[in-house]
């Protein structure tokens, strides 16, 4: 949102990050503006002022800020990715990060399976994060097969989409299980998968 002042920024983000915490534990569908709104301590003004849009508005603001701190808390790991060591670190940030979290919503395809049927354009939007992820992983498996270390027939695009599709399933048996371990056993599988193609 632009054009807005130090304060009214301020301001926007508080509501965004409270929001966030809201919905990831509750899901979309368990959460009203109502309920957003006692729970940031915002005005029904307020919080149009913001999200004109209303909760479709602060949903899209909710899946980039969530973004951001998913791949924030990979870093420094998944802006290279080009050796092997790299991977694993990369593989360790990422059970570190989620063996924090107490939410039962804690992916943004999450969000995406609550919005897509009702918001088609903002389930795009939502979508266009994880793309993003992905694309992080399939830019270093291009630098490792340009590096030698995957074999010339490694399809770095299609090596990243499984990677991410088995990061996402290992979360989701995670969220209903309430345990770590199926995320921790998917990406280790993964690395496996992934070395299968060492050069």
């Amino acid at each position: 949102m632009t054009g807005l002042t130090a304060k009214g920024a301020a301001t926007r983000d508080r509501i965004v990050r409270a929001a966030t915490d809201l919905i990831l534990d509750r899901g979309v569908g368990g959460m009203t503006l109502d309920d957003i709104r006692a729970g940031t301590a915002t005005s029904k003004s307020q919080l149009f002022h913001y999200f004109p849009g209303g909760k479709s508005d602060l949903v899209s603001a909710i899946a980039a800020f969530q973004s951001s701190r998913v791949l924030e808390a990979q870093r420094p790991w998944i802006d290279h990715l080009d050796t092997w060591e790299s991977w694993q670190g990369w593989r360790d940030a990422v059970v570190d990060h989620y063996r924090g979290l107490t939410h039962k919503y804690c992916s943004i395809t999450a969000l995406v399976n609550e919005v897509a049927p009702a918001d088609p354009q903002l389930a795009a939007d939502v979508a266009g994060h994880a793309d993003r992820w992905c694309e992080l992983l399939a830019a270093g498996l291009r630098r490792m097969r340009a590096g030698g270390l995957l074999r010339a027939d490694a399809e770095p695009d299609r090596l990243a989409l499984a990677m991410f599709a088995t990061l996402q399933g290992g979360l989701l048996v995670m969220q209903a299980k309430d345990s770590i371990e199926p995320l921790e056993v998917a990406l280790d599988g993964a690395l496996v998968m992934l070395r299968a193609y060492a050069a």
